[in-house]
């Protein structure tokens, strides 16, 4: 199977968790990487950044690692680049920009340098936007969603965050679920 494929099928099982704009990216406008319209890049500064904004979406915690572990920060400007066509990724590219330029006059900090609580002020302030705009794609949607499917297709989603059977028996569709238990990977 191949990765867009694998990324498509995964993207319907988080169903309701994705915007409609990242639904319709996974689902219908896979694009191929055009270097004259598909023109942003992201130096390893910027994954940095993506890395620490992903890890507020999906934090470490005691049961498991987080965004930043997965690998998310690179994840993340792989599949804009490659994988959105040029009107998302100017959203992407300008909201990115954005939350950088609100760093610096908010806080007087460049993002990288801000406190935990800081960064989750902003990244907080982000979220409220986004719903203000009455469900238009937005760099904070866009990179939420990049989040939960780089996060919950990494090796650590599958194997740590969730259930998983490296060879798993029969098949069985009717497994008890136990309160608490971690969803099944598959």
């Amino acid at each position: 199977m191949e990765r867009r494929e694998a990324l498509k099928k995964f993207a319907y099982l988080l169903g309701g968790a994705l915007s409609a704009s990242t639904m319709g990216v996974i689902f219908e406008s896979f694009t191929v990487f055009d270097p004259i319209n598909n023109s942003y890049s992201f130096s390893s500064t910027d994954e940095e950044i993506l890395s620490e904004f992903s890890e507020i979406i999906l934090p470490t915690t005691a049961a498991s690692p987080g965004a930043k572990d997965a690998g998310v920060g690179a994840f993340i400007p792989l599949v804009i680049k490659e994988c959105y066509p040029p009107d998302l990724q100017k959203i992407f590219k300008n909201g990115f920009d954005n939350m950088l330029a609100k760093s610096k006059t908010k806080f007087n900090k460049e993002f990288l340098n801000l406190t935990s609580e800081e960064k989750k002020m902003l990244v907080t302030d982000l979220r409220q936007e986004s719903i203000d705009n009455n469900k238009e794609p937005s760099f904070f949607l866009i990179a939420r969603d990049l989040t939960l499917l780089g996060y919950f297709s990494s090796e650590i989603g599958c194997t740590v965050a969730r259930e998983y059977l490296p060879i798993p028996g029969k098949y069985d569709g009717n497994v008890d679920y136990v309160t608490g238990q971690k969803a099944w990977a598959t």
